[in-house]
């Protein structure tokens, strides 16, 4: 395992929701992604994106329905093809099995913080803290990654300034929100890694 893959590991166990979809090509190389349905112990599930090569795929076909798991790392993209710009994560596939196994959604994550952290508290006294992550890759790239933190761990975070260095283990999490547009109003799915524990 090299230092860029201890910086940023994901496993994800869950139901595949469809077949895989043309996504791009990069360097000769084209990607298909399928959304992975993985439930959480609450019951609620997350539709997280999954990025595969054909020849991972292969041998998956039919992939729809089918129980997989997922090794990979955890990849944003700045999609600026429509109106302003998208940050679009994805599970980048290292490997991907059939499984037997229990749904599951671990993360671990090594970056720095890219800009100031936000804390505040919900209607009910909660504390919760925003925070953008940068986990450097290959070529002098990074991932920029939305993370969120509650309780105690938010509190913690939020002490933390822009430069400061974060290990954590967490999961990665879907969540539907409104946008509202000049004429309408439009259900979007943002996606971030929820922090469990500093490490």
């Amino acid at each position: 395992m090299d230092e860029y893959t201890r910086k940023n590991t994901v496993v994800l166990c869950g139901v595949a929701q469809s077949e895989a979809t043309f996504s791009h090509e990069n360097h000769g190389e084209r990607f298909y992604r399928f959304p992975l349905s993985v439930r959480r112990l609450s019951g609620q599930q997350d539709c997280l994106w999954v990025l595969a090569t054909m020849p991972q795929l292969k041998a998956m076909e039919p992939l729809r329905c089918r129980r997989v798991k997922v090794e990979g790392q955890l990849r944003s993209f700045n999609n600026k093809s429509g109106q302003g710009s998208k940050l679009v994560i994805s599970v980048l596939a290292r490997s991907i099995t059939e499984t037997l196994e229990e749904d599951r959604n671990c993360i671990r994550l090594t970056g720095v913080l890219c800009k100031p952290p936000v804390l505040r508290r919900t209607p009910l006294g909660r504390c919760i803290c925003d925070v953008m992550l940068a986990v450097n890759r290959r070529y002098g790239r990074a991932d920029y990654l939305p993370c969120i933190a509650w309780g105690q761990v938010a509190v913690a975070v939020g002490q933390m300034g822009v430069g400061d260095t974060i290990a954590l283990d967490g999961r990665l999490q879907s969540r539907q929100y409104t946008k509202v547009l000049e004429d309408c109003s439009e259900v979007r799915t943002a996606f971030e890694v929820s922090i469990m524990q500093l490490l």
